[in-house]
């Protein structure tokens, strides 16, 4: 599943491609979309938003009492295409195309494809935690609900009611990269570590959307500090321990782990990060 770097990097993407206020061709060749595309037709896209893993794309009427939303989640297989003018035939697995006469935007499999009010899209914003890329962001809230609870940090960073956008990736390397144990409570960090955490995830994650992949090695052990073979993986970018079970620390030289943890495949190192 996409991590929130991405989401935020499509919202930027969407807006850079299609002219500000210029109407759209809005189709659903699939079809289950139609009736909404059917509404949307004509209409500009005026406004991009992300929050975590959610994207939302704003038409018609830029007040925000007056705009259609399409909130679109992409799970597990959604995916998003973007192309040049002259538009190709649609295959009958795109949900929405966006088009005008220079650019398209495919959408495929998305977990969810729905035109939302006003209204219900603040609903979704005041169920999700704060997201580390968005200016309106409160660490201190995530904090509150974190320093109250038993469960463990790993698990919490991947809680998208505490902290919104944060997956595996970010989770296993932030983690590493402040040496703090993954099953350590979340009343047991330290108001200190939270707040280098969450800078941490801040500059990561806006890195991220830059450059559209997740990095998160410090400059003295990218492979060209270390004599190292670059990390080969269809993930890209140079990482700590995510995805390299039973492969040596690259700085302790200690075997990393893996575990089942909040549903999905924890990656740590128990000496560099011990209780």
């Amino acid at each position: 599943m996409p991590e929130g770097h991405t989401i935020h990097r499509l919202a930027e993407d969407y807006a850079g491609t299609f002219r500000a206020g210029a109407p759209l061709r809005v189709t659903s060749p699939q079809g289950k979309f139609t009736d909404a595309a059917a509404l949307l037709d004509g209409t500009p896209l005026h406004t991009t938003d992300a929050h975590g893993k959610h994207l939302f794309l704003g038409f018609g009427d830029p007040e925000p009492e007056h705009t259609d939303w399409v909130h679109i989640h992409l799970g597990l297989f959604g995916k998003v295409t973007f192309g040049p003018a002259p538009v190709p035939p649609p295959t009958d697995t795109v949900r929405l195309r966006l088009a005008d006469d220079a650019s398209y935007v495919d959408l495929r499999g998305p977990t969810t494809c729905a035109l939302i009010t006003d209204g219900e899209k603040r609903a979704i914003h005041d169920r999700l935690g704060p997201d580390p890329l968005r200016p309106d962001a409160d660490p201190a809230l995530a904090y509150r609900r974190i320093s109250r609870s038993r469960t463990t940090i790993a698990a919490l960073l991947m809680d998208q009611k505490v902290i919104a956008g944060v997956g595996n990736v970010y989770r296993a390397e932030v983690l590493f990269r402040h040496r703090v144990d993954p099953y350590r409570a979340g009343r047991d960090i330290t108001p200190a570590q939270w707040d280098a955490i969450w800078t941490d995830l801040v500059a990561l994650m806006r890195e991220g959307v830059r450059n559209n992949r997740i990095d998160t090695v410090r400059p003295e052990h990218t492979p060209e500090a270390m004599g190292r073979p670059p990390r080969v993986d269809d993930h890209g970018g140079e990482v700590y321990v995510y995805r390299r079970a039973h492969l040596p620390c690259q700085i302790c030289g200690g075997g990393i782990r893996t575990a089942d943890l909040a549903a999905r495949n924890l990656f740590w190192c128990p000496a560099c990060q011990r209780p």
